[in-house]
């Protein structure tokens, strides 16, 4: 029950993220009010990057208990995963006050990141029935973020 619980964080994040935007509520680094999709992505940015700081010190830290939640033995991938979730964190913290340039920078290897990531775990679903809370929900943290930064992208400039 505590791991599916834990699971949920990340896909709660998205909604708040997409909930907070549709609401008008300021994102940090941001200067106007309402919905637009500079708002959206500051907040998906706000948030992704706390979950990647977290992250960092889950797959460090506690690298042992987060490979078992994931349904995986320990090997060392955890330590590679902290070191990429935090430099994506940073950079997250980063871009919401940088501006175009800097959301582009930064969503790039997000987006391929989380979306490759995402094929890992449906093919451990697939491959090994391996249905561990935190190798099947995260997948709405895996497939929403990548796209909705792709689409808030598009949708910005216009593509």
């Amino acid at each position: 029950m505590g791991e599916t619980l834990s699971a949920l964080v990340l896909p709660g994040m998205i909604a708040v993220a997409w909930v907070l935007a549709l609401l008008g509520v300021q994102a940090p680094g941001g200067n106007g009010s309402g919905f637009s999709e500079i708002n959206t992505l500051r907040w998906i940015l706000y948030f992704a990057g706390w979950v990647f700081l977290f992250s960092s010190v889950m797959h460090s830290v506690f690298a042992k208990k987060m490979a078992k939640s994931i349904g995986w033995k320990t090997n060392g991938f955890q330590y590679e995963i902290a070191a990429v979730s935090l430099g994506l964190g940073l950079g997250c913290f980063y871009s919401i006050y940088k501006g175009e340039e800097a959301w582009v920078a930064i969503s790039l290897p997000i987006i391929s990141f989380l979306f490759l990531a995402g094929v890992n775990h449906l093919l451990e679903i697939i491959r090994k029935k391996n249905y561990a809370p935190n190798n099947t929900l995260i997948l709405i943290w895996d497939f929403g973020v990548p796209i909705s930064l792709a689409l808030l992208l598009i949708s910005f400039f216009k593509i």
